[in-house]
């Protein structure tokens, strides 16, 4: 039996896997839930099929090589290695390391992150390196390293979520994207503090139900300015903690004159809450912060995606911040503020170099002194190093143009079906000279490249994963890979070798390891103190853990820095920052027009690329439907079950209708785990944040239209 985790979202539940006689019909391993902090036993509907993707008869089992009929035809690994060190050998003499560009994924072990971005930057000598947790993460990032100096998704233990008297979630679903998780709100709603912010009244808003909270119900991309009305009534009433303020932070009095426009009556127009919802909400919240200052129930304030992904995500969660820095939260044990990491290795993954302006540890890869540390863990001058690259939606749209990438090599991603404006992103993709993707499937995005290299999944390999909370975890393998699947460190020191690398490049996790302990020593997310021999024993290691830190493997005790922020923030003066934001609101729709809203189902995950290859989870959702409200329906003349055409100038999307008052009368709902004609992301736009160039995913203006089907 191996205890390992499970390979889809950040909550890395605790799983055991026991492998099984290969008898027909049979799963290669058995896997069940077990008895891990997050989960406590239980697992999804995703978790729990997870195995029958170990074996599946679509499992990529050897190098696909692009002919000339445009067919795929399979390769030796010395041929397709080869043939990916002459491509980029000869694209990098003919224009520079810069027409080389590298694509890498939050679902990667910290093992592949770290080697992938050295492996960018030593072996290809590029600085075109970034990765999909920049559709994911990097608003909350930014938004917490401005006020706090430091990012990591929960700065507390989720366990500490147990004991809560209230809690306000914002832009999450966790009742459909991990179930698990609701465990941890039991006490929050026992006590009646559970408050879901959502423009849906989505699986968690739900939650809210007798009288264990309630659901605050916006207009979509609104989430700012209702948390500026929150915010704007802790002042009007004296209710903010100014001892806690005047001690531990910066920039009160600017903050103050920022929320003086936002009383509730104006903040009601603009979002849809009624403002009597608005004052109530943030009385109850001041009042639970109150008493959980005084030894009572903490108060905690957790953000998601809905929120974040918006062009301007970085303000609304530092508005979420400042709202939490007002109550007196973050750093104490009454509660505080965290974001809720999505992808597997999302926290970890965005640690170690995979993001184009930053080196292992959350270095600065402009910083001097951090670009020397790194260079001599890598055994390089620092000017070998590049300087810093492009955020991801730029480094897509640049790919095939006279000045951008020539060959792109993708890791753990689909940006066909997870990137904004998706038919921009299949036309850049287009005019590459080579595209590589690893992968263990023929992902939407496989299916374009020149060449597929067949990767190892997740019960087949060692590595680690740093999961929402900050705590390192083991990744352990169960059974033998297919015969020509190979392991993306592995094909990494192949490739270094064959382009003549400096520096060292391991195939094996755990040597990889120690050099990532290295390479993060002293800084910011420091792995220093880590052993890979207390990780295998169970021992709960929470980063920062510098070298010299005691850990104990026993069950109860956590190791590192299980909380942060209780002696100070991260920054020079160990105080946080509030950061007065501005909301813009965005030109008025056309009457014709509704929002659209964009996320995830229970049933799959991320592009789908997994999932949708699992019978009972596509037997449960097969095809996209579209949530509309029945009276939005009446006016377009759309009835149950229809087939709607979803357009706007960017593209168009077909799905079917679902009606539903769960849904807002101006506003639809689309998942984007969907190929071809259902792929939500054809309409979403790639205009992005200014300081975290995250996309605005999660808010577009389309039109309906239904479609006349034969009967």
């Amino acid at each position: 039996m191996t205890d390992t985790h499970c390979p889809y979202c950040a909550l890395q539940c605790g799983i055991t896997l026991e492998s099984n006689q290969q008898d027909h019909g049979t799963e290669p391993v058995s896997l069940r839930g077990r008895d891990f902090e997050t989960n406590g036993g239980a697992l999804c509907r995703k978790g729990y099929s997870a195995a029958t993707l170990l074996d599946h008869p679509e499992r990529l089992q050897s190098p696909l090589l692009r002919q000339p009929d445009g067919s795929f035809a399979p390769v030796s690994w010395e041929h397709a290695l080869d043939l990916v060190a002459e491509k980029a050998l000869g694209i990098r003499a003919e224009s520079g390391a810069d027409a080389l560009a590298v694509f890498g994924s939050g679902s990667l072990t910290n093992e592949k992150a770290y080697q992938l971005g050295k492996f960018a930057r030593l072996a290809l000598g590029t600085s075109r390196i970034d990765y999909n947790g920049r559709f994911c993460m990097s608003s909350a990032a930014a938004g917490t390293n401005r006020a706090f100096g430091l990012d990591r998704g929960l700065p507390f233990p989720l366990a500490d979520l147990d004991s809560a008297g209230m809690i306000l979630m914002l832009g999450s679903n966790v009742a459909d994207t991990m179930p698990p998780f609701v465990r941890h709100l039991a006490g929050a709603r026992e006590n009646g503090g559970l408050i879901v912010v959502d423009p849906r009244r989505s699986a968690t808003a739900k939650l809210c139900a007798d009288n264990a909270g309630w659901h605050l119900q916006p207009t979509p991309a609104t989430d700012l300015p209702l948390l500026l009305g929150l915010a704007h009534v802790l002042m009007a009433e004296s209710l903010a903690d100014t001892s806690y303020l005047a001690a531990r932070t910066n920039g009160f009095d600017s903050l103050k004159a920022s929320l003086a426009s936002w009383w509730p009556e104006r903040t009601a127009q603009v979002t849809g809450v009624p403002a009597e919802q608005i004052r109530h909400t943030a009385r109850a919240l001041a009042q639970a912060a109150s008493e959980a200052k005084a030894g009572g129930k903490p108060v905690y304030i957790l953000t998601g995606r809905g929120i974040e992904q918006h062009s301007n995500g970085t303000d609304t969660v530092t508005a979420a911040i400042n709202l939490a820095l007002l109550l007196g939260l973050p750093g104490t044990l009454a509660g505080g503020y965290g974001t809720i990491t999505g992808q597997g290795n999302g926290q970890g993954g965005r640690e170690h170099g995979q993001k184009c302006d930053q080196l292992p540890g959350y270095r600065k890869i402009t910083d001097p002194e951090h670009r020397a540390h790194v260079a001599r863990v890598w055994g390089v001058d620092p000017e070998t190093i590049p300087g810093p690259g492009l955020p991801a939606v730029e480094l897509l749209d640049a790919l095939g143009t006279p000045t951008g990438p020539r060959m792109l090599m993708v890791h753990g991603a689909n940006p066909v079906i997870s990137a904004p404006d998706a038919s921009r992103v299949i036309h850049a993709l287009s005019r590459l000279d080579f595209l590589v993707v690893c992968d263990f499937f023929l992902s939407e995005t496989a299916a374009q490249a020149d060449l597929v290299l067949p990767v190892l999944q997740w019960a087949e390999e060692e590595g680690s994963m740093t999961n929402l909370e900050g705590r390192i975890l083991r990744r352990r393998a169960a059974l033998a890979a297919p015969e020509h699947a190979r392991g993306e460190l592995w094909i990494l020191a192949q490739l270094a070798q064959r382009l003549d690398a400096p520096g060292h490049f391991s195939p094996d996790a755990r040597e990889v390891f120690e050099e990532l302990k290295l390479a993060s020593a002293g800084g910011l997310a420091d792995y220093s103190g880590v052993r890979w021999d207390d990780l295998d024993a169970g021992a709960a290691i929470y980063w920062p853990c510098p070298a010299g830190t005691e850990v104990k493997a026993e069950r109860g005790i956590r190791n590192g820095t299980p909380r942060l922020f209780l002696n100070g923030f991260a920054h020079a003066d160990r105080r946080a920052v509030l950061v007065p934001v501005a909301f813009q609101p965005e030109p008025r729709m056309s009457k014709s027009a509704v929002s659209l809203v964009t996320g995830r189902l229970l049933e799959h995950y991320q592009s789908g690329a997994q999932t949708r290859r699992v019978p009972e989870l596509v037997q449960a959702a097969p095809e996209p439907l579209l949530e509309i409200h029945p009276a939005t329906a009446l006016a377009h003349r759309i009835v149950q079950g229809q087939k709607v055409v979803i357009s706007n100038e960017r593209g168009e999307v077909t799905a079917r209708a679902r009606l539903t008052v769960d849904a807002r009368l101006d506003t639809v709902f689309l998942p984007f785990h969907y190929p071809d004609s259902g792929t939500a992301n054809l309409l979403t736009e790639a205009k992005v944040d200014p300081r975290s160039k995250m996309p605005e995913f999660k808010h577009a203006h389309v039109s309906l239209s239904a479609v006349k089907e034969e009967q």
